[in-house]
């Protein structure tokens, strides 16, 4: 399957590299080995060599100036890690040989391994299936989410009742993730925006640091290693040292918390104007330091912004990511002095968007207030978006006044001041070159139903994309002795990279 040069490690010396990462690594007997000591030995093996591949593809990327697709999600269900990467690696009959005799079975030591807690449904699936599936193409990608410290909870049944706790992945340690401590940027908050000609300055009220974590998503049947970058919120300061010294530590601790809330939960309860402002906080603040490590990258490596659409191909999953339409037109017109119009014409060129619901009570909107307190300078710009986008309608439909209503990225509530809300997808529709569904059927009942007006004013936008290879590399890990089988009736292992071959 693999075209690495790597020589292929038979189950001794996979079994000796066990042995000697237990007792240098995990600092246990193997003798006396847990299951999750094996799971911390077998990982840190299968660590090493992804990391080996990833710093390859970079330096492959970096020196070919390579254009990158950059995937924002909210959430990425990626599953155990083990099992793919052994997979990957050409590794995992070797390590079921291993496991094969007295103690315990692969599957055991697989099974220490607790799930990634950064996805909860068919959105976050289908985004880890897209990385799986763009690694396996070569394509030089990324994908950019959140590191939920908690997920959306963990089940125990106790006395015939469900219990519910904080789903705490990551209190043992991920050994899939990687650190990245020179990479952090500020995302700010509130305060006002004072505007100067084209461009604004935002007085915001207060910040807080992205740290960067990578995991790395391996290609299958290549060397090539996908990114999947998350973002965890870092108060400014650890304490408020200040209050700690005069004995108010609960105020103290409120500080820090108050900072980094924002990537505690997946999903947190929006039913309260709290909870819906934290979300709103979470989905910029992943957006904000996504694209400004994009646009850093991009400089390194080109020393200008002119060329950024030949470059960089952004994707929003849902409308989550969809205020980064926003985002990046004030990176580029406040922070990089770029003409409001050269900005605008790049921006609709890079961005994509990928729409999930087909109910339009579902299609996420905010209060105009509430960006308003949070992002001041992001809804000026919507503003200026949507009358130049209305301008537009205007001159392909004069008199139009309903249309002009319903596409409108500002509901007007009616008359109603208080009840103005942005409409999420319609700015991702406004500011993408690209929307597509996430199955024929739905992309097709998407400019039939909900979008129907935009399918009119931009027919060339909306089209169909469907992922690829996850389902048949399910297939090799789900049901080995299927898969020998399959290989030798077709005489080749391509038909997990090609659909097709299973015709045969």
């Amino acid at each position: 399957m693999s075209d690495s040069a790597q020589p292929q490690i038979d189950s001794e010396q996979l079994r000796s590299q066990i042995d000697g990462k237990l007792v240098r690594t995990v600092a246990a007997e193997p003798s006396r080995a847990s299951k999750a000591d094996y799971y911390q030995a077998l990982s840190q093996i299968a660590r090493e060599q992804l990391a080996q591949r990833w710093v390859e593809t970079q330096n492959t990327d970096r020196a070919n100036k390579a254009r990158r697709v950059y995937y924002l999600s909210m959430e990425f269900l990626i599953g155990r890690a083990m099992n793919n990467a052994l997979s990957a690696l050409d590794l995992r009959d070797a390590a079921a040989q291993v496991f094969s005799g007295p103690g315990p079975s692969l599957g055991e030591v697989m099974e220490c391994e607790p799930d990634a807690a950064l996805g909860n449904g068919g959105l976050g699936r289908l985004a880890a299936c897209f990385l799986d599936s763009m690694a396996t193409l070569g394509l030089p990608s990324w994908g950019y989410g959140v590191r939920y410290e908690y997920g959306m909870f963990a089940q125990s049944i106790i006395n015939g009742h469900q219990v519910e706790k904080p789903e705490a992945w990551l209190q043992d340690r991920s050994p899939w993730e990687f650190p990245r401590a020179n990479k952090h940027y500020t995302v700010r908050f509130g305060g006002t925006a004072e505007h100067h000609g084209e461009w604004a300055e935002w007085h915001a009220a207060d910040s807080v640091e992205a740290k960067a974590f990578d995991y790395v998503i391996p290609g299958h049947g290549t060397e090539r290693i996908s990114t999947l970058r998350l973002w965890k919120a870092a108060a400014p300061t650890e304490i408020d040292l200040g209050a700690f010294n005069t004995g108010d530590y609960q105020r103290a601790a409120e500080f820090k918390n108050r900072f980094e809330n924002i990537s505690w939960v997946l999903y947190p309860n929006d039913s309260t104007s709290a909870g819906r402002e934290l979300r709103l906080r979470q989905e910029y603040f992943f957006v904000s330091a996504s694209l400004q490590d994009i646009l850093v990258r991009h400089l390194a490596e080109n020393g200008t912004l002119e060329n950024l659409t030949e470059k960089i191909a952004i994707h929003l999953n849902d409308t989550h990511p969809a205020i980064g339409v926003a985002e990046l037109m004030r990176l580029l017109v406040d922070e990089h002095s770029m003409s409001w119009n050269d900005a605008w014409d790049q921006c609709r060129r890079i961005f994509s968007y990928t729409n999930h619901t087909l109910m339009p009570e579902a299609l996420e909107t905010w209060k105009v207030s509430l960006i308003n307190r949070v992002l001041p300078r992001h809804l000026l710009i919507i503003y200026r978006i949507n009358q130049e986008f209305l301008d537009e309608v205007v001159r392909l439909y004069p008199g139009d006044i309903d249309l002009m209503r319903r596409v409108s990225l500002i509901d007007d509530g009616g008359g109603h001041e208080k009840d103005k809300r942005v409409r999420m997808a319609h700015l991702c529709i406004v500011g993408s070159q690209r929307v597509n569904g996430v199955s024929q059927l739905h992309s097709d009942l998407m400019v039939q139903t909900i979008f129907a007006d935009f399918a009119r004013l931009y027919p060339e936008r909306f089209h169909n994309k469907t992922n690829g290879v996850t389902p048949r590399r399910w297939l090799s890990q789900a049901n080995p002795a299927l898969s020998r089988l399959i290989d030798e009736r077709l005489a080749t292992k391509k038909w997990r990279l090609d659909l097709d071959l299973l015709q045969g």
